[in-house]
């Protein structure tokens, strides 16, 4: 009976506490967001990140000139660290300013020029610490004094200084420094030519004793200061303006002035850096980035757990007072001009495994979550009209469900130098394969494919632009009719509606291969999709397409190879039929239309045109829609090209993915939008709410506990009982051999 006594006693002690509490007790009650990540970040330094895995750290640390209004759709850029909207001015061949609407053929160059608000401070950070000669604190360290240094935190003096100009242009000129191989160098060189000789003379400094030529006496060894290399196109005007002067017409480089390819560098800090021993200890940009932004990064161990911290040093930029409709009863503008941040710490912990992750979500450990295909019947529901609502569930607990369509398109493409596909270089054979790739375009049900494999999270592609760009038609206009027909009325009352199998065996006829035989021989059809294993290459994604193109009569080959060798493949013009995707790098019509630009064709160009679709008029078309503001007259041509697109049918308009996510009742201001990742700042928690949830959903189930307790007792007593029993009649002779020899004794 003890041992229940000690059982109970181990129960009452523990009532009240969450047992299964995975964070340390002293962070209970703290104004601190709770998430989780999947992958870790490869990169972290703004030269080289490009995955949204990295932008979710990335973006809440560093800060460009310009960001996306954050409650506003469409997307519309802002002032971030900029006193303003850049100036813009187009110039002719002899330096002349055109208009906004003038004709991009006579613009010779675009002139921005970029101020700085005054008065921005850099995070804490060692690079900065001066000594009392007001020389850098860290500079010139040997090994002695790295010994014990594992991260900025071992270093015991911080400093700041206040953000300028000059940190945009060391950035810029970063885009083309050869050992960080900036993934949009090659881009950017197209309008600033003065980035591809930066690069060969940043070559070749770095090829001359290491670049020791290149660096005054105490500087690292091998490290480039970009302060002595100019950049032409790139100039510092003053201490707080910069102005870059591109090549032609680009008014879409405005978007990128809000990607952290744009944000600050410090030179101190990548001289900081740039010391032998720091990079064998992860102490490198590409690690610890440092910015101007809320947060800064205080610890990093991506395998486990990264953790933001609220930057002392941040200026508390207010909270937005206007979105869009509905902004305000969903509680979005409640905020108003409060100061930012509103989070102390963000802690992400990484989750290999998709269960722990919703089971967290659920017991109130995680704030947010995304819906993965394991969880999905258990947080949504779909009616009839296939409208999504929270379950029953979720609802109880207060969990919140937003969705939104992607910036984004998954399609099927066509080789279009394939014999068969592409139809060669006679009219005739383009036709016909024209009526082919229309005829597998609407077999193809992609309607069912985003309903069995993806749960419904997807909205059938008509053209390759996602609902919400510029340029994207909704309604009966938007429909794509070679594969859609429209029922109904107009507006809400009609639909699009997938044209049936018998139209598409009428265009596989008139394409020369009636009921999948070639007319003239016989031989059967035979469409190859090229893949790479985890793909549409996996068994019931095959199956399903086998089935699909069975019923059109056509045979079905899937050919999966390794990735390395199915990029060749693509590169060499050598696949037939593969799936791709792409996300938008921003909210302009340019970035997914020029995915079909001729000039962009994988096999003769190397470019971002997989299809390798090349048609003259498009390209004239989108040489004038790219350099052109919105409006009607871009509206216009858009619709042109679009509808050449649905007619030739180089894709097969797969889908445009929706983003489900649920967060807790307590998270508030949190809204949907892929442009926009510098998010955290705006998001608030109730933290007595949480504290109360996690209370009530973790409270410890005690009785089974105490029914194991009393059965333990209950076996273990009999057991006692015949062990005391045994015990007493051991004792017994040795009492009475005893009590003998004491009788004895007082005989004599």
């Amino acid at each position: 009976m003890l041992l229940a006594g000690f059982v109970v006693a181990g129960l009452a002690a523990g009532c009240g506490e969450a047992w299964n509490d995975p964070y340390p007790a002293d962070e209970r009650g703290s104004n601190v967001l709770y998430t989780a990540f999947t992958e870790r970040p490869k990169h972290l330094d703004p030269v080289q990140s490009y995955s949204e895995d990295e932008a979710t750290f990335l973006y809440q640390i560093v800060e460009p000139p310009l960001q996306y209004h954050y409650l506003k759709r469409p997307y519309v850029l802002e002032p971030a660290t900029a006193d303003g909207m850049p100036r813009l001015r187009r110039l002719d061949a002899a330096g002349r300013e055109l208009p906004a609407n003038a004709d991009a053929a006579r613009v010779a160059r675009t002139v921005v020029d970029v101020r700085i608000r005054p008065g921005i401070l850099y995070q804490p950070h060692p690079g900065f610490a001066q000594g009392e000669d007001g020389q850098p604190r860290y500079l010139g360290l040997d090994a002695d004094d790295l010994r014990g240094v594992r991260g900025l935190g071992d270093f015991a003096e911080t400093g700041t200084r206040e953000l300028e100009a000059r940190d945009y242009v060391y950035q810029i000129k970063r885009l083309a420094h050869p050992r960080l191989h900036s993934p949009i160098f090659e881009l950017m060189a197209e309008y600033l030519p003065g980035l591809k000789e930066l690069q060969v003379s940043l070559a070749a400094a770095s090829a001359a004793e290491g670049g020791a030529a290149a660096a005054d006496a105490g500087d690292p060894p091998g490290w480039l200061d970009l302060d002595r290399f100019a950049l032409p196109g790139v100039e510092l005007i003053d201490r707080h303006t910069y102005r870059i002067s591109l090549q032609g017409a680009y008014p879409q480089f405005l978007y990128w002035l809000a990607m952290p390819f744009f944000s600050p560098v410090p030179r101190e800090v990548d001289r900081f850096f740039a010391q032998p021993g720091m990079a064998e200890r992860n102490l490198t940009l590409d690690w610890w980035p440092v910015g101007t932004g809320p947060y800064m990064l205080v610890e990093n161990n991506p395998n486990a757990r990264m953790v933001l911290a609220r930057n002392p040093n941040y200026r508390g930029d207010a909270y937005p007072c206007e979105g869009e409709a509905g902004d305000a009863g969903a509680g979005l503008l409640d905020d108003c001009g409060k100061p930012m941040p509103f989070i102390d710490r963000i802690v992400f912990s990484r989750e290999r495994e998709g269960i722990p992750y919703w089971n967290k979500f659920l017991q109130g450990y995680y704030d947010a979550s995304g819906v993965s295909s394991d969880n999905f019947d258990q947080a949504v529901t779909l009616t009839s009209q296939g409208e999504v609502s929270l379950s029953a569930d979720m609802e109880a607990k207060g969990i919140r469900l937003l969705t939104s369509v992607s910036p984004s398109i998954f399609y099927l493409g066509f080789n279009m130098l394939d014999p068969l596909l592409g139809g060669g270089e006679t009219r005739a054979g383009r036709e016909r394969a024209r009526k082919l790739r229309q005829a597998i375009s609407i077999a193809l049900d992609m309607e069912e494919f985003v309903s069995i494999f993806l749960n419904g999270r997807g909205v059938p592609g008509m053209s390759p632009l996602p609902p919400g760009i510029f340029g994207a038609r909704e309604g009966r206009a938007g429909i794509n009719p070679v594969v859609y027909e429209w029922r109904g009325g107009e507006g809400a009352e009609g639909s699009a509606e997938r044209r049936g199998l018998d139209e598409a065996r009428r265009l596989l006829a008139e394409a020369g291969w009636p009921n999948g035989r070639n007319a003239q021989t016989g031989e059967p059809l035979v469409i190859n999709l090229d893949t790479t294993p985890g793909g549409l290459g996996d068994k019931a994604r095959s199956d399903w397409l086998a089935k699909q193109f069975r019923e059109l009569g056509v045979q079905f080959v899937v050919r999966p190879t390794d990735f390395n060798r199915f990029q060749d493949k693509v590169r060499q013009g050598n696949a037939q039929l593969f799936f791709f995707g792409w996300n938008a790098d921003y909210p302009d019509p340019e970035n997914l239309l020029f995915l079909l630009h001729g000039p962009q064709g994988k096999v003769k160009f190397n470019g971002q045109n997989a299809a390798n679709y090349a048609n003259p008029e498009y390209d004239a078309l989108f040489e004038r829609m790219k350099a052109m503001p919105d409006g009607p007259e871009r509206q216009q041509i858009i619709d042109r090209m679009v509808a050449m697109l649905q007619q030739d049918a180089p894709w097969i308009f797969a889908f445009h993915p929706m983003s489900y996510s649920l967060q807790h009742g307590w998270v508030l201001n949190r809204k949907t939008g892929a442009m926009v990742r510098n998010t955290m700042k705006y998001q608030r928690l109730d933290i007595a709410r949480r504290e109360a949830a996690r209370a009530q959903w973790n409270r410890p189930v005690l009785w089974p506990l105490g029914v194991v307790a009393l059965l333990l007792a209950a076996l273990v007593a009999p057991a006692v009982v015949h062990w005391r029993r045994r015990e007493t009649a051991t004792a017994a002779p040795g009492r009475a051999a005893s009590a003998a020899g004491r009788d004895a004794g007082g005989g004599r």
